[in-house]
């Protein structure tokens, strides 16, 4: 791995775990065992190492949501192997990233905005097209109003609000998931969503 890509995959790690401000350049440096000098030769400043972190993010997250998409079953079962992605990812993210990014880095902000306007509503639309498709999904719904909801909800998630500040973030993406998904359901549909939840409810027993 080349020494750029090193640096970027590691200050993805720091910030994910710890959150974009309170890790600073010389931090990062120590992580890897090299002078911030080396880290300043490949990004001009702390700015333009968060962009290439984000770009580093997205490309993850079309990666994963692309793999669940091609390991599901349908696309309920789709729905669910992004939620357990996500849930995982949650573990271990800091709650203030987003926060970080809006506020000092507006322009890696804009780029991650951007790709929840694209990537994510296209993915979702398509994943909704397939419910209809597949019969699970109800055919009167309007999955392009409703993509761009499922995505909204769920970047609220990683910025909630005072009233769901309370929660785990994990609890409040599978309320808002499963009420989703029964919202569009048609009967089958509906019986395939109480079977992937009484095997989640196995699976953790």
């Amino acid at each position: 791995m080349e020494t750029k890509d090193r640096i970027a995959t590691k200050a993805h790690e720091l910030f994910l775990r710890y959150g974009i401000r309170s890790i600073s350049m010389d931090e990062i440096a120590a992580h890897l065992g090299i002078s911030k000098k080396t880290i300043y030769q490949s990004f001009e400043d702390k700015d333009s190492l968060v962009e290439a972190v984000i770009e580093l993010e997205i490309q993850e997250n079309m990666h994963d949501c692309n793999l669940c998409k091609g390991q599901s079953d349908n696309a309920i079962h789709e729905v669910y192997l992004a939620m357990d992605m996500v849930q995982e990812m949650l573990k271990g993210m800091n709650p203030s990233i987003i926060f970080d990014l809006e506020k000092y880095h507006p322009k890696a902000f804009r780029k991650m905005h951007e790709h929840k306007n694209d990537f994510f509503s296209r993915i979702t639309k398509e994943n909704i097209d397939r419910g209809i498709e597949e019969g699970l999904y109800r055919p009167d719904i309007n999955a392009d109003i409703l993509s761009r909801f499922r995505v909204g909800t769920m970047f609220m998630i990683l910025a909630p609000d005072v009233l769901l500040s309370k929660y785990n973030p994990a609890v409040i993406l599978k309320e808002m998931t499963e009420n989703f998904l029964f919202g569009m359901a048609t009967p089958k549909g509906t019986e395939l969503i109480k079977q992937y939840k009484q095997q989640r409810l196995k699976a953790t027993q």
